[in-house]
């Protein structure tokens, strides 16, 4: 009974030896599987198939994983460099102009960095999540503002200042479309970030060519009290003669002469050399003959005769 027992446990070592060695085996080849594999990634990380590298590099991870203890060493070099091969593909996209792309991989990038504590590539990814937020940002509302949703693209502007305050093109960007919108209380408003970030007098012109569009606009529909409000306004904010002419046009159809006379001098010294110097001056040397003025009458009279427009017959009926 004994020497049978004692068989059969001789029996049993040998078998659980024989399976302790083909575990130790088979654990020895998935350990040399998962070896070869990072090393696939890595050669393909040098060959700049950064695709090819996350993925092998991913798989290698699984298998290390599976290993326990063994495949510790492995592990730990696989999480620290699968966060940098994430953000790698990022700048890729980023560079490439798909910031919705970049966006997310940055955002994976820093998700796996910190899971892993990847403490570098984990602030490089949300330093990267902040400025391509803001360029994106910035590309969508120049899109809104060339499709002339005004609305929208002062929308994604405001958008890109609140997180960065200092963005030159968006503060000035902000202005255009908020004067081309009408909206001119708050494309003043605009305009105070605008000169803090340098774009002061281009924001200023842009404000003062769309009171000017406003008051011809206004000229034209026979609206001559805001004609001359917008083109007073337009002078404030942009070195324009045309507003000029147009509020003394637009004084004269409401017979304020002397507002006229006004506007219209300023006009002619914002531009005595204009195409119509003649015959504003003429128009204004006939107001003054209307005031019977006949002194500046003749002075502007000879004013238009000098530039170039007939003004004979007035000269010579003051000069008698």
């Amino acid at each position: 009974m004994f020497n049978k027992t004692n068989r059969i446990m001789k029996k049993f070592i040998l078998v659980l030896a024989a399976v302790l060695m083909a575990a130790g085996m088979a654990s020895a080849q998935d350990l040399a599987t998962a070896t070869t594999t990072y090393n696939n990634g890595a050669e393909a990380l040098q060959l700049d198939d950064k695709a090819g590298a996350l993925k092998n590099f991913q798989q290698a991870l699984t298998m290390g994983q599976a290993l326990g203890e063994e495949g510790a060493e492995l592990v730990a070099n696989c999480k620290k460099i699968i966060p940098g091969v994430i953000l790698s593909m990022g700048k890729e996209l980023y560079n490439a102009k798909d910031f919705a792309g970049a966006l997310g991989k940055f955002q994976e990038a820093q998700k796996i960095a910190k899971e892993y504590a990847v403490e570098e590539v984990e602030i490089e990814a949300a330093d990267l999540i902040g400025q391509v937020g803001i360029v994106k940002d910035m590309e969508d509302a120049k899109a809104a503002m060339k499709a002339n949703d005004l609305a929208k693209a002062a929308d994604g502007f405001k958008k890109v200042l609140a997180a960065d305050s200092t963005n030159a093109a968006a503060s000035f960007m902000l202005v255009q479309v908020l004067a081309a919108g009408g909206n001119m209380d708050a494309a003043k408003e605009a305009l105070v970030r605008a000169e803090a970030n340098g774009q002061g007098e281009n924001a200023k012109k842009v404000i003062g060519t769309s009171y000017l569009k406003q008051a011809a606009a206004a000229l034209k529909a026979q609206k001559y009290a805001d004609a001359v409000k917008a083109a007073v306004e337009s002078d404030v904010y942009g070195d324009n003669p045309q507003a000029f002419l147009v509020a003394g046009q637009a004084s004269q159809k409401m017979n304020k002469t002397a507002d006229a006379i006004k506007y219209f001098e300023k006009y002619l010294e914002a531009a005595p050399t204009a195409k119509n110097a003649g015959p504003i001056a003429l128009t204004v040397g006939a107001l003054y003959q209307g005031q019977k003025n006949n002194a500046k009458a003749l002075e502007f009279y000879k004013k238009a005769q000098a530039a170039g427009t007939d003004a004979k017959q007035y000269i010579d009926a003051l000069s008698k």
